[in-house]
């Protein structure tokens, strides 16, 4: 970090660092907000390391993550509260889902560039794309400017970091753990995504390819399609069983996919098989370093599908080092794809075309924040009620696992590590606020996330709604000459419930399973 003004220098109120959808949507928030209480525009700006000519929106645009993850909300819950599907989400997520034109689950990438211009638009916005930070100008704990690779210098009152590393806390001097340190596990780390999209493979030829393996796989005399079935497992029968038993439901029928409105999800091992024989590579994510995983796939305009299924495995350092290069895949994934081509073109595919960036599930957590949030605070029902600004369920699961989790709990004498309970939270923003750093806020899958908090804190739908809060406590920050960390939750939720902006809040807590949770957290944190 650096201190001092150089000569020439661009000002503004806020600085938004990463275009992901919460840090655009936060800024938009507090543009909105500053207008409502004083008539007037912010002066905004957003400052991102990807190409903008790919697209504006990060990892849901450039990565190409078109299948969005949703709330998780319990049957009863929403039969008693009179909820749909998917709960109440935050207003501006709401607003968001509906310009952008989404059924359930797919959002085009496409479609979701333009909105997303024309909202920075609305809000009086600068964009500025391919950055690389030099240094942070200081004014004591305080950010006062980024000072950029190229020799521009932005000045601002309060910053927003949306990067999945938290890349801006880190270059201000925010502590840091990489990977999942907050478990004592620094070099573990989900694995990331290369999003593809294909053109030319119907649902109807993709459905007719699934249901032809699935009959072959479950038919002991086809020699052929048990060759594949050996190969895909390397000949490991604890994996092969796993495999046979994804064919088939309690009913003992075949386990077709799911084709829904906007969106297909794929629940046998049919697609892993068939690919990692013709790879030859054994369908296991650390030994083999990609894996094929069973696809969720969106429905886009046009005959597309957006396949969100070629995982690639990942330490700390990786996850860290790929965020920094704008999340941009290695030749080792690219040729990757070049495989993933021709395997879908063998099926019918007439294109097959990978993102320009990867999907980064996580990379490390920050500390320093305001109030930590770990997996048995959501389990126990999040923030109370009075200062709710809103409510998010989703399971504690990590796509991938977490290398080296259950073996050092084992070694604790731990014997499990699942907790299948998905909790229902009430949402606030104080895991995003930077104490040490008072006029930062960190909206991302590397907000101040402790233990499992990270599986449910990394889904866009839950850090939009945080993003929204966020958007709000900056606007009051400035009119009131205060930093972000010295606004609260309750005065955040005060204005949305001004302003009919505030979701149902219906967060529940499951008291045992918060409780094991809690043993098990505790006792990985205090070794970590």
């Amino acid at each position: 970090m650096t201190t001092g003004t150089p000569a020439k220098t661009r000002t503004y109120d806020l600085i938004g660092f990463g275009d992901e959808v919460p840090g655009v949507l936060a800024i938009v928030s507090a543009v909105r907000e500053h207008r409502r209480r004083t008539g007037k525009t912010l002066r905004t700006l957003m400052l991102f390391k990807g190409n903008s000519q790919q697209g504006l929106g990060g990892h849901l645009v450039r990565g190409g993550l078109a299948y969005l993850d949703r709330a998780n909300v319990p049957l009863e819950v929403r039969q008693s509260l009179g909820l749909a599907t998917f709960g109440d989400p935050s207003a501006i997520y709401k607003e968001f889902l509906q310009r952008v034109g989404v059924t359930q689950v797919a959002l085009d990438p496409r479609q979701a560039d333009k909105v997303l211009r024309k909202m920075l638009s609305e809000s009086g916005t600068d964009i500025l794309s391919r950055v690389q930070i030099q240094s942070i100008i200081t004014r004591g704990p305080a950010i006062a400017g980024i000072r950029l690779a190229n020799g521009e210098t932005f000045m601002a009152k309060q910053f927003i970091d949306s990067t999945v590393n938290a890349e801006l806390a880190q270059s201000a001097g925010v502590r840091k753990l990489p990977g999942f340190g907050t478990f004592g596990l620094p070099d573990s780390e989900l694995p990331v995504t290369l999003v593809f999209e294909t053109e030319g493979l119907s649902i109807s030829r993709l459905k007719e390819v699934e249901f032809n393996y699935l009959k072959r796989f479950t038919n002991p005399s086809d020699t052929e399609a048990q060759r594949f079935l050996a190969i895909a497992a390397g000949g490991d029968p604890a994996l092969i069983d796993q495999f046979r038993r994804s064919f088939t439901n309690t009913q003992g029928g075949l386990r077709t996919m799911f084709v829904g409105l906007d969106h297909i999800d794929v629940l046998s091992r049919v697609l892993t098989i068939t690919y990692h024989a013709f790879r030859g590579k054994k369908a296991a994510l650390k030994e083999s370093g990609v894996l094929m995983d069973c696809p969720n796939i969106a429905i886009l305009p046009g005959g597309r599908l957006s396949w969100n299924a070629l995982l690639f495995y990942v330490g700390g350092s990786q996850a860290e080092a790929l965020a920094r290069g704008a999340a941009r895949p290695t030749a080792a994934m690219l040729e990757e794809m070049t495989f993933v081509e021709k395997w879908l073109k063998s099926f019918g595919a007439s294109v097959v075309r990978a993102t320009p960036e990867l999907y980064i599930r996580h990379a490390g957590n920050i500390l320093d924040v305001m109030e930590p949030l770990s997996g048995a605070e959501m389990l126990a029902g999040g923030v109370p009620a009075s200062e709710a600004i809103a409510t998010f369920g989703y399971h504690l699961d990590v796509r991938g696992g977490i290398t080296g989790l259950g073996a050092k709990a084992s070694g604790m004498g731990i014997g499990s590590i699942s907790f299948h309970a998905p909790p229902l939270f009430n949402v606030g923003i104080h895991h995003a606020q930077v104490r040490s750093v008072p006029n930062l806020a960190v909206i991302s899958p590397g907000s101040g996330f402790e233990g499992y908090a990270c599986a449910a804190g990394r889904i866009v739908e839950f850090n939009v709604a945080v993003g929204q809060g966020i958007g709000i406590a900056a606007s009051l920050a400035i009119e009131t000459n205060r930093p972000i960390a010295a606004v609260s939750n309750v005065e955040v939720r005060q204005v949305l419930a001004q302003t009919g902006l505030l979701s149902r809040i219906y967060g529940r807590s499951n008291a045992t399973e918060a409780s094991r949770l809690l043993a098990f957290e505790s006792s990985m944190i205090a070794i970590a």
